[in-house]
């Protein structure tokens, strides 16, 4: 290499130690501190750097609060700074930094000298991609939480339906045999009463066993469960829902279908509750690989942003933390007195799955 190229490559290495977003050290063998760059100077405070300058080896214990190994999250066994003759390419520390409190980060310590031992630390912020990484295993647990959630309730409304309301019909005809039979007058008008109590109680176990999974959905689909719904709702609440599927019967992957009539169903319940309304729009369609959910009322509306709504607000968050399995996205547009729009939109495979 010519004596111009050596000039220009220090120079390069000059500018990468003086403007790296990375702190980088410099020990001897014994561990004191020969130099440090300024990025390594901001993290440190006043007083651990002077102690460092002046020679103390042990300064940089006073900041440093342990890396991760096999064993522990955080040790101090077998140090870093404790073997000058091993480089250790990558592991993860955690530094007492100045203004910023305990910061994690990826350090690599290594020989560039070995006739006087001069070794470089180095060390990396990690506190975004702990961050990310933090969000993203948060969101595989929900993911985790709500697949165990579904996969309950469909066992129970199973268990409704194919058990307790199967018992119970079976009672129901028993009465009605008795209603044939030589029995007084006031015995027949006490079954009578009976069965029309046990007639109720059947139809509440079949509402709840569609409540908590509705089998059409699993067996149909998004347009036949929403049919379900809707005309259940009309029936017990008055609430017409105008209903315009566009989806020729196609079926999608059994999360984004759950998803999507969960969503629906919150967003119905919340119009029932406090938009004060007769009747609501409700569309189901696919655009250019998105599956779109449309849900709009002219009902009282809210302020999107009062942090004292009314209920617990637990809906509304429910239904973003849904809509973000799948990777979707939901909107909400209200304005008191003007009603509400609610849009979700989620990638789907290409065409979906047909039924």
């Amino acid at each position: 290499m010519s004596r111009n190229s050596n000039m220009h490559l220090s120079d390069l290495l000059m500018k990468l130690y003086g403007n790296s977003d990375e702190a980088i050290f410099f020990f001897d063998r014994q561990g004191k501190t020969l130099a440090m760059n300024s990025a390594a100077e901001e993290i440190i405070d006043k007083d651990v750097y002077d102690q460092m300058m002046a020679g103390s080896t042990k300064a940089i214990c006073t900041v440093c609060k342990g890396f991760t190994s096999s064993d522990e999250p955080r040790t101090c066994v077998s140090c870093y700074m404790s073997n000058p003759d091993e480089d250790i390419s990558s592991f993860q520390v955690y530094f007492e930094t100045k203004g910023r409190g305990l910061i994690p980060y990826t350090g690599s310590i290594q020989t560039i000298d070995e006739e006087t031992g001069t070794r470089v630390f180095m060390l990396r912020d990690l506190t975004q991609q702990i961050k990310t990484q933090e969000e993203l295993n948060q969101k595989l647990m929900m993911k985790r939480v709500i697949k165990a959630q579904e996969d309950e309730r469909k066992r129970l409304s199973r268990e409704l339906h194919d058990s307790v309301a199967q018992e119970m019909l079976s009672s129901l005809v028993d009465l009605r045999v008795l209603k044939y039979m030589n029995i007084e007058e006031d015995v027949l008008k006490k079954v009578q009463q009976t069965e029309g109590s046990l007639m109720r109680l059947l139809d509440d176990i079949r509402h709840l066993s569609v409540e908590l999974r509705p089998a059409t959905l699993d067996d149909l689909g998004l347009e036949a469960a929403f049919r379900t719904h809707f005309k259940w709702v009309e029936k017990n609440y008055g609430l017409v829902i105008h209903f315009n599927p566009e989806l020729e019967s196609k079926r999608y992957e059994g999360e984004i279908e759950t998803v999507v009539y969960r969503i629906c169903q919150e967003a119905v319940f919340n119009a029932l509750k406090y938009a004060d309304v007769d009747e609501m729009v409700v569309r189901l369609y696919e655009t250019e690989g998105l599956l779109h959910l449309l849900i709009m009322d002219e009902g009282k509306g809210f302020e999107l942003k009062n942090t004292d709504p009314k209920g617990t607000g637990l809906g509304l968050y429910s239904m973003n933390e849904r809509a973000e399995l799948v990777e979707g996205r939901l909107q909400i547009r209200s304005e008191i007195g003007k009603g509400t729009v609610i849009q979700l939109e989620v990638p789907i495979a290409k065409g979906g799955v047909d039924d």
